[in-house]
Order: structure tokens, then sequence, then C-alpha cells
């Protein structure tokens, strides 16, 4: 395996486990707060389908 496809190899990893990060986030309603700012739910539906998106297009490449 050369260096390009393990990087996309890690890359892949990495998109795969911050869209489950989200989905956790979605199935048990955890809040996030940011010094005082509370980050609605939608934030996580949107960054959960580029997560996807990106590992789906990432493994593609390799």
């Amino acid at each position: 395996m050369n260096s390009q496809a393990t990087g996309l190899r890690v890359a892949s990893i990495v998109f795969a486990l911050f869209a489950l990060g989200h989905i956790l986030r979605l199935i048990k309603h955890a809040q996030v707060v940011v010094g005082t700012h509370h980050i609605p739910m939608v934030v996580s539906v949107v960054a959960l389908i580029i997560a996807a998106g990106n590992r789906c297009f990432v493994r593609r490449q390799r």
C-alpha cells in the first residue's frame, strides 16, 4: 500500500468517526454548550451529512 492509499484510508476512518459521534449525539440528545451558547441539534444533522459525504468521497478515491 502506498502513502496516498494509506492517507485516504486514515481520512476515511476519521470522517467515519466524526459521523458516528454525530449519530450518537442525535440518538442520546446530548447538549453541547460552547461558552454560553447552546449548539442546536440541526448542526449535528448538517455535520453528519457532510462527514458521511466526505467519507464516501474519500473512500471512492482509493
